[in-house]
Parts: C-alpha cells; sequence; structure tokens
C-alpha cells in the first residue's frame, strides 16, 4: 500500500533535481544555447513577471586554473554549462531552480521567505516504521522516471554541435548516479585516448561542497516524489566500528548465502541493477554512459585489500582530521599535505595529514572497504549505502566549519585543478551553483545533523569563542591601553578636585561631572569590540 500511495504522488508532483532539463534538451535550445524554460506560475521564462528571475548571459570565472589539465576545449564540462548552454535564468532573492520555480535550500513557502532547518537523524536512531519508510523511498525513487530530467548520450561533438539531440529518460536514483559519473569520468580525446587525471567532484578543494549539494539535491528529490516535505538522508556513523553495521536484511542488505559478492535475496536491493561502471569500455568507444543496466549491486564488505585499507576508521582520526586548520594547500590535488579537505577525503594519512595515495583513509576506506560497486569511482552511488556514508562525510564537513568559522576566502579562488575554483560552476548541475556557495555552516542551508545539535549555552559559549582567541592575540595592547587610561583618569580627577577646591563649590547653572548614584540604573552601556 506505501509503494501505490507514493506512485500516486507521482502524478501529482513534479521533480527536480540537476543535469539537463527535459525542456532544453532539443535541438532549438541548443543551438541557441539558451536554457530559460517558463515558470508554471506566469508562463514568462524564468518567473520573470513575478519578478522570480529573469534570463541571463552565464558569468564564467576567469581564474586560472591547476596545472593537472593541460588542455583547452576538448571536454564539454570544461567552463560549465557554456558548451551546451551560454544563457540560463538567473534567480532572484530566494528562488531557485532551472526556471526560477523553487525555493533556495532552507527557505519554503510560496514566496521562499520561510526559513527552516530540518534534522539529519543517525539510521540507528530512526524507529523501524520510519527506517522502513526510508527504505521503501530509495525503492520508489529507482522505479520511478524523472519528470523533469534526462541524461545526455553523446557529447556535444556526437550530436552534431546540437543538431542531433541525444538524451533519454532516467529513473530518479539513477539520475544520480549517472550525475555522479559524468563528474568523475575521464576526458575523451578521440580514437583510444582518454585523460584521467581530471574529476570534477573528486581529488580537490570542490569535493565536499560537490557531495554537500549532491545530497541535498537527492533530499530535495525524495521529499517531492512522496510528498514528505519532512524527509531528511539518515547517517551511517561508521567511526570505531568492527564492521558493516548497516550490511544487513534490516537495513541496506545483508551477504547472499552462496555468493558473497551479492546481496541477500531477501533484500530490497538484491534485485537492483548498477548502471555506469564499465569505464573502460566507455573509453574504449569514445562513449559516454548511456545508463543501461549491468548487473547486480556487488559487495563484500571488509575483504578489501588489507595492506591499503585495514580496517573502517576510528575516532581518534576524525579528531585528528578536524584539528587541521587548512581547509586546502600545495597543489589543492591528492598530493596536498596538511589539508583537511584531502586528509578527510582520504588521499593523506588520517595520523600524520601527509599525503599518502598507496593508503586509503576516512571517506576513501569506507569505500574500499565495501568491495564492490562502492569502490569504484565513478559507479559507486550505485550501492545505497553511498547517502549514509556521504552523509555522514558532510557531516564532519561541518564539524570542521564550525569549529574553525572560515571566511569565504579560505576556499581557493584560482590555481585549483579544472572546476574547482571558488567561482566555477559546479559540473553537471542546472540549475548553477558555484563552488563557494556551499562553504558555509549546513543551518544557513536549512538543515543541520542530530548529534551536532547543542544546548543553548554550548552554542553562546561557541559563538564568543573566535572573539575571545583574538582578544588574547591584542591582550599585550589591551592591557597598554588599560594602564594608560587608568593614568588619564587619576590625572583628570586630580585636576578636577584642584579646580573644585579653588572655586569652593558649583553654581546650580554647572552640571555634575559624575552620575549620583540613583541615576546609574538609567544608564544602558554599550561597547564595540
Amino acid at each position: 500500500m506505501l509503494l501505490f500511495a507514493l506512485g500516486f504522488l507521482l502524478v501529482i508532483l513534479q521533480p527536480s533535481a540537476g543535469q539537463f532539463p527535459r525542456v532544453c534538451a532539443n535541438v532549438q535550445s541548443l543551438l541557441s544555447k539558451e536554457c530559460c524554460p517558463p515558470w508554471d506560475g506566469d508562463g514568462s521564462p524564468c518567473g520573470e513577471l513575478s519578478n522570480r528571475g529573469s534570463c541571463q548571459n552565464i558569468l564564467l570565472s576567469q581564474a586560472p586554473l591547476g596545472p593537472q589539465f593541460p588542455f583547452s576545449g576538448v571536454d564539454d564540462r570544461e567552463d560549465w554549462p557554456s558548451v551546451f548552454y551560454n544563457r540560463t535564468c538567473r534567480c532572484e532573492g530566494n528562488f531557485m531552480g532551472f526556471n526560477c520555480g523553487e525555493c533556495k535550500f532552507g527557505f519554503s513557502g510560496l514566496n521562499c521567505t520561510e526559513r527552516q532547518v530540518k534534522t539529519r537523524r543517525n539510521i540507528f536512531q530512526l524507529t523501524a516504521s520510519e527506517k522502513n519508510k526510508f527504505l521503501a523511498y530509495l525503492n520508489l525513487a529507482k522505479n520511478i522516471p524523472s519528470q523533469d530530467y534526462v541524461i545526455a548520450t553523446g557529447t556535444y561533438a556526437q550530436m552534431n554541435n546540437g543538431s542531433n539531440p541525444m538524451f533519454r529518460d532516467i529513473n530518479v536514483y539513477d539520475l544520480f548516479v549517472w550525475m555522479h559519473y559524468y563528474a568523475s569520468r575521464d576526458t575523451l580525446l578521440g580514437g583510444s585516448d582518454v585523460w584521467r587525471d581530471i574529476d570534477f567532484a573528486h581529488e580537490a578543494p570542490g569535493f565536499l561542497p560537490w557531495h554537500r549539494v549532491f545530497l541535498l539535491m537527492w533530499e530535495r528529490q525524495i521529499q517531492r516524489i512522496t510528498g514528505d516535505e519532512n524527509f531528511t538522508i539518515p547517517y551511517w556513523d561508521w567511526r570505531d566500528a568492527e564492521d558493516c553495521e548497516v550490511c544487513n536484511d534490516e537495513y541496506m542488505g545483508g551477504r547472499h548465502p552462496t555468493n558473497p559478492n551479492l546481496l541477500s535475496p531477501a533484500s530490497i536491493f538484491s534485485s537492483w541493477q548498477v548502471i555506469c561502471t564499465r569505464s573502460e569500455d566507455y573509453n574504449s568507444q569514445q562513449a559516454l554512459c548511456s545508463a543501461t543496466s549491468e548487473g547486480p549491486i556487488r559487495r563484500n564488505p571488509g575483504n578489501n585489500d588489507k595492506s591499503r585499507t585495514p580496517r573502517l576508521p576510528s575516532s581518534a582520526e576524525v579528531e585528528f582530521c578536524l584539528s587541521l586548520t587548512q581547509y586546502e594547500s600545495g597543489p589543492m590535488d591528492k598530493m596536498a599535505n596538511y589539508s583537511f579537505r584531502n586528509t578527510l577525503e582520504g588521499f593523506a594519512d588520517p595520523q600524520t595529514a601527509i599525503s599518502n595515495p598507496a593508503q586509503s583513509g576516512l571517506h576513501n576506506a569506507l569505500h574500499i572497504y565495501m568491495n564492490g560497486s562502492m569502490s569504484q569511482v565513478q559507479g559507486s552511488a550505485n550501492d545505497p549505502i553511498f547517502v549514509l556514508h556521504h552523509a555522514f562525510v558532510d557531516s564532519i564537513f561541518e564539524r570542521w566549519l564550525r569549529r574553525h568559522r572560515p571566511m569565504l576566502e579560505v576556499y581557493p579562488a584560482a590555481n585549483a585543478p579544472i572546476g574547482h575554483n571558488r567561482e566555477n560552476y559546479m559540473v553537471p548541475f542546472i540549475p548553477l551553483y558555484r563552488n563557494g556557495e556551499f562553504f558555509k555552516p549546513s543551518r544557513e542551508l536549512g538543515y543541520d545533523y542530530e548529534y551536532l545539535q547543542e544546548p543553548a549555552l554550548q552554542s553562546f559559549q561557541d559563538l564568543l569563542t573566535p572573539y575571545l582567541q583574538e582578544a588574547r592575540q591584542i591582550w599585550a595592547w589591551l592591557v597598554g591601553a588599560a594602564a594608560f587610561g587608568g593614568i588619564v583618569t587619576a590625572v583628570l580627577t586630580g585636576l578636577i578636585r584642584a579646580c573644585r577646591k579653588k572655586k569652593g563649590g558649583t553654581s546650580s547653572e554647572i552640571q555634575p561631572l559624575l552620575i549620583e548614584s540613583e541615576d546609574y540604573n538609567n544608564i544602558s552601556y554599550q561597547s564595540n569590540f
């Protein structure tokens, strides 16, 4: 009955996510390079008549890139999305979406004026009914076609520069699998040549903001297709876990009784088919993943290469990672040392923060430990554990943001690998999002984590912490200023007394310099730090 009801909701709800809007996947839009669909509310492009937005030229970042990608004009993802579209909707205020028909993350209501903060919870803290509903939502997403978006099955050149569109339908869950693949796929250089050292979602500063957007869009998609506006992604806290605690039929699927690489037939996920896992085939054919089925989910947790990933991450490793003060460093890729991002992503040792790509720590450790579909970057989102895992990784990112309170300028503006500068648009999302827009606390984006919520007193203390730290840095100056002020006060007081003695009193027309005691309660003081 639950699945039947959810299926019915699909008829009345219009989902929205990312990639190519269906209304722009046509010859006219591709040749004109314009994707400014009308908003249903008033029928005007981008809801312009209702002051929601307008069709504008895309403003691309001109900041220099790092040396990792030595080509230009060979990949459709360069200067995203300008190869396909150079005019899109620019939304005003709190409006968002490819036609400005949605609210920004963290806002709701008819005019997107109502702030909201929803809580993501530990999957083991969900009730049985909440957990079963989450699993049903996942399965629904796997079996419902996306209404608003399609995927590209060919490059822009293979589409004859837009005159021969190559797109196809895809279900809601696989849309996100495909987007993860598309962002991390190799560059096709022609013939049998590819360039592998490129990734618009990993191995660089954008890793954490990109996956933050990915989860927010995925969360909103589930809310829309189910009608459950209160849905939030649960997370799996894997710190110090001795094994895969969610790998059982009650949660994300147990081990097959006769084939340890497959899921138990008792799990709903055992019937799922994966897509976009055969990167070498796509490369040899110079083709994109077309989202055709490529077999069942594979998973054999714990039977991985122990020399690379001996165990799941520990609490101590997470705490060390959080202590790192630099978000990014050096080449800003997987060779970066003392970088919080690179250490959390797993290319740097979680005990020293020194780059060591031969080992897999923290985020990467989980992927390798799963020893299956999750262990291959481009197709890793096929396993639904991906969502639980990245929600927890995002929570660690959130802890770092709250602890260190970095300014936006901490996120690199230039010289990062292609697609990862602060003002670069994230591949392959439409509507457009810049990396720097999601380098901010989660509460500003409308969500929080259950285990990070603190009592009001603690939050107040945290608010004061950075100011107290600044005060310590200028303590000597403050002491000197106080001493100087004391001397000045003493001199003035002496002069005042001397004048009083000389004049022998104060006339009624002259106001006193000192306030009488009963007047103190009527005075309010302000100090500017």
